[in-house]
Parts: structure tokens; sequence; C-alpha cells
């Protein structure tokens, strides 16, 4: 069965623009990693101070030492005005104790007063009351007050973040030996003899005065504090009072601190996320717009201006990106314009010898003499010579920059390499007549940074003219000498100088200015463009200029190479 979807048109790949549009409808990665960093510390301050452990127990132990005292007065009070004394025994009087107890309480209504006898069984509760005709009425702790919209707000959140906090944070031992216990599985020490061993041995504990507080919170989310003291009449338990207490204040301070602090991590967030927007405002957005930039460039548009002039005309970081993007640009253009001179200044330099041997080919084809037929001969030689050489120079040229690119460049030092030339070319003098050349430096260490093989092969070149321009018997000076960060090195010779208007376009491509009487074709014209471009990639400067005497006469010309010393 043929497959009915490679019919339908598949729909086309988005272009840049529409993902350039798309991208800039979402918060950029740099922001939200701004937002990130930003948020964290305050959230991280926050999160640690809605513990406030220490705070809150200390507020705890303070509780449960003012409800001891108050456990410890009601204790005395009851043991001295509700006990009847028998031989030598003292026996608790729950009809005395109960209104006692009532009354002891009164002044606090957040507290619960229950009185165990020395078995354990509960003889009076503050909270129980006898009604007419003998009906028992239970009286429970008042609820809390109620709270306004914003502060049930706040509550409700602060509420939800302590519900997801680690159990252990949430509780733990307070201050002064107390025991925190959550939940409404907290002992409430409700004692009766028949609840077996566990319950006898607290019991015991109470009435010797070692049971250790207990603060609970009970399902409706109320702290509750339970204190136990025994109440003794000559040495002599006769009961046991045990006080509860709903710590309200305890659970107003914590949260009008937590709820401050909220305020405060609320505040500080908005300011984070106002100054985080600002900060990708100055960082994100010039980013992109560096990046549509970049972008334009690899698509060739804007090439006089390829970054927009706000970026440039800032002075930070940013700015400095951006001018340097913008003389990268520069410099590219610059590269691709000269990359299409060059190829049409080597078809033009090819076109002359080709046309030249066909030329020759065809006059070969109807010259029957032989000695006109071996002057063609020669002259196709001549110029398959000189191709030869054309194209090797335009080969070592359009490998020069790529090749000190990749190369790491090493300190050398240029006073053998001056020597070894001079010695050459003295030691190759084929006339006594030609010209030579002579060496000076001056004392100082002639060590620069570069390839040697190319140092070597500017110097050659720059010699090598020199002594074809220089008349017989002349002399070539070459000149050494360091001269603060850079090594300056200067070739002169005597010969006919160079034309003011050429001091400048003899270091471009295929510049030919050759001495009278030299043979055409001899050189390629891109020697001293390749030593220029070597200099250059060193990161050093050449430059040509002509030699006068004090009257103003030319005598010779002078190449000055300066390059960084190492």
């Amino acid at each position: 069965m043929p497959d009915d979807s490679a019919s339908l048109p598949r729909p086309a790949p988005p272009t840049s623009s529409k993902v350039e549009r798309r991208r800039t409808r979402r918060f950029s990665p740099l922001l939200r990693r701004i937002l990130l960093v930003n948020a964290v510390p305050p959230a991280l301050l926050a999160a640690s101070l809605l513990y406030l452990d220490q705070y809150q127990n200390g507020l705890l132990a303070a509780e449960v030492e003012a409800l001891r005292t108050q456990a410890r007065i009601y204790a005395g009070a009851i043991a001295e005005a509700a006990v009847r004394i028998e031989g030598d025994r003292a026996i608790l009087v729950p009809d005395q104790a109960r209104p006692l107890l009532r009354r002891l309480v009164e002044p606090s209504p957040n507290t619960q007063a229950r009185l165990f006898d020395s078995s354990g069984v509960m003889v009076a509760d503050s909270r129980v009351r006898e009604g007419p005709g003998g009906a028992v009425t239970s009286e429970p702790l008042p609820p809390p007050e109620p709270r306004g919209p914003l502060t049930s707000t706040v509550a409700n959140v602060y509420d939800r973040l302590v519900s997801v906090l680690p159990a252990p944070l949430r509780g733990g031992a307070g201050g002064d030996g107390v025991a925190v216990t959550v939940g409404p599985e907290a002992p409430d020490f409700d004692w009766q003899p028949d609840l077996g061993p566990d319950r006898r041995e607290e019991l015991r504990l109470a009435l010797e005065g070692g049971v250790r507080p207990y603060i609970r919170r009970t399902g409706d989310g109320r702290l509750l504090v339970s204190v136990a003291e025994p109440a003794r009449r000559g040495g002599q338990s006769v009961g046991i009072v045990l006080l509860t207490r709903e710590a309200r204040e305890v659970d107003q301070r914590l949260f009008e601190i937590r709820a401050s602090v909220l305020l405060l991590f609320g505040t500080a967030l908005v300011l984070t996320v106002m100054l985080s927007f600002y900060l990708a405002r100055t960082i994100a957005t010039p980013m992109l717009d560096l990046a549509r930039s970049t972008q334009r460039i690899r698509e060739g548009e804007g090439r006089e201006e390829s970054v927009p002039e706000p970026l440039l005309a800032r002075n930070d970081e940013i700015g400095t990106l951006a001018r340097d993007l913008q003389n990268s640009a520069r410099a590219l253009w610059a590269r691709i314009d000269a990359n299409e001179r060059f190829a049409a200044d080597v078809a033009h330099e090819l076109r002359n010898p080709l046309t030249s041997v066909r030329s020759a080919l065809e006059t070969l084809r109807r010259v029957e003499n032989p000695d006109s037929r071996n002057r063609l001969l020669a002259i196709i030689a001549e110029d398959a010579v000189r191709m030869d050489r054309l194209i090797a120079d335009i080969s070592d040229s359009s490998r020069v920059d790529a090749e000190l690119s990749r190369t790491i460049s090493a300190p050398v030092d240029i006073a053998p390499i001056l020597s070894a030339l001079a010695e050459l070319h003295e030691a190759t003098r084929a006339e006594d007549d030609a010209p030579s050349v002579s060496l000076e430096t001056e004392p100082g260490a002639l060590v620069v940074r570069g390839v040697e093989g190319r140092i070597v092969q500017v110097f050659r070149n720059l010699l090598g003219n020199a002594l074809s321009f220089s008349p017989r018997g002349g002399k070539v000076t070459v000149k050494a000498r360091p001269t603060g960060a850079v090594v300056e090195v200067a070739i002169e010779d005597q010969g006919p100088g160079i034309p003011e208007q050429k001091l400048e376009s003899i270091f471009e491509r295929f510049y030919s200015e050759r001495p009278s009487g030299e043979r055409f074709g001899q050189h390629s014209g891109l020697g001293l463009s390749i030593s220029k471009q070597i200099i250059e990639g060193l990161r050093g400067r050449i430059s040509a200029e002509n030699r006068r005497d004090a009257a103003g006469k030319v005598l010779g010309a002078r190449f000055v190479v300066r390059l960084p010393a190492a």
C-alpha cells in the first residue's frame, strides 16, 4: 500500500528570524540563572529563621519554669489547707481541695489544674464544676483569639511551610530538660492503678517530683505545657497537682517573628527579582544584541557598522566585547577584500606568462628556422620557470597567516642569524666588486619572540633586495640594536632609493620596482609583501625610507624592522 504521507508537503524548517523571535519571547537562560543565584541566599536565610529553635526553646523553658512555680504554690496551698492529720499520716480531703483548687486557678483563665491523690485517682479538676441538681459540667480551655484576613493568610502560609519541615526540626528537646512531644499521643498524666506497671512507675516518680514537664501540640494546633508537682505535708506526699496551660504567648511571639521574617523575605524577593531583571537587561539583552550582530555578520549584513552604537559606547566589559567584535568584523571584511584582490592579482600575474607561452607556441607552429624555434623554446622555458617561481611564492604567501596562527612564538636570538647571513654572502660572492655586507650591533640582548624560520626568511628577503639595488663596489649595512621593549634591525643600501610615492606601495603584492638592466620576470613581486605579512603576524612593524645627506640628496634605501623583545 503506498505511503500517502510521502506525497504530503512537509513543513519548512524555521528560519533564523523565526527562531530568534521565538527565543526572545522566553526568559533567557542567563536571566533564569541570575534569578536563581540572587533568590537562593534570601530564601535560605528565611528558611533558617523559620526554625528559631533556640528562641522557641527559651520561651518554652521560661513558660515551664513559671508553670512549675505556680504548681508548687498550688501544691503547697493544698497541702496546708486541704489535708487532715490522722495519727502520723496526712490524708488529702477532696471536698476541701476542690473549691480551693478552683479559687487558685481563677486568675489564670488559660490554665487547667487537676489534683490526684496518692493512689493516682483524680479527685479535682478546675474545669469540672457541679451545676444545679448535682449536674457536672466541663469547661474547656477558651478558644484562641480570632485573626484578621491578612494575619490568617500569613498564618496559613507559615503553617504550610512548617508542615513540610523535617520532623526533628519541628520538635525536640527544649532547654532545661524540657521534653517536647508533638501530637495527640502526648501523655496526659491520667494515672489509674489498673493501667499497668508503667503508669505506676510514672505515679511514683510524680509523687517524688521526678516527672519531667511535657510540651505537646494537640490535633487542633494548640501548644500545651503540663507540669506535675507533688503536694507534701511534713515530708509526706499527699497528692499530685497537674497544671496544664495553653502557651499562647509562645505561639504568638513565634508567629510575629516568623511573619516579620516572611515579610522581609517577600520584600527582599521582590527587590531581588527587580534587580535581577535590571541586571539581565544590562547583561543578557546586550549579549543577545551581540549575538544578532554576529548573525548579521555571518549573513553578510551590516558590513560597515555590524554592532549597534550604544553597545560600542559602553564603558564596561560588554562595551569592550562589542568593540572587539566590531574590530574583528572589520578585520574579517578587510581580509575578505584582500583575498579578493589577491585572487585577482594572481589571475593577472599568471595570465602574463601563460599569454607569452601561448603566443610562443602559436608562433612555433609556423616557424621552421631552427634558430627561431630554439629562441621560442627558450622563451617558453623561461616563462615556465617564472610561473613555477610565481606559484611557489603565491603558495608561500597564502600559508603565512595560517602557519603563524598555529605556531607558538618562542624566544629567537637574531644576532647569530644576521651574522650567518652576512658571512654566507661574503663567502659566496662571485666577483670582487660585488656589493659587500657589513654587520653592526650594539651591546644588549637581541632576543625577540617569533618563529625562527620565518624571521630568517624576512632578513634574507630584505638583504637580497638591498644587494640587488646596490651598485658595484657598494656596501649593505645591517644595524641591530635593542630599544626598550623592541629590537630594531635596519638594512641600508647605497642604491638609487625608493620613489617617495612608492614608500608604502612597495609592500603590496606583485609590486615590482627592479633595477635597470635586470631581466624581466626574475622576481615575483611577493618578497616584500611576504616579509610584511610575517612581521605583522609576529606583532612587529616594518617600514621603508630613504637615506639622505645634509643637502637632502638620496644616498640609498633603508628598511627598518621592529620586533617585540622576548
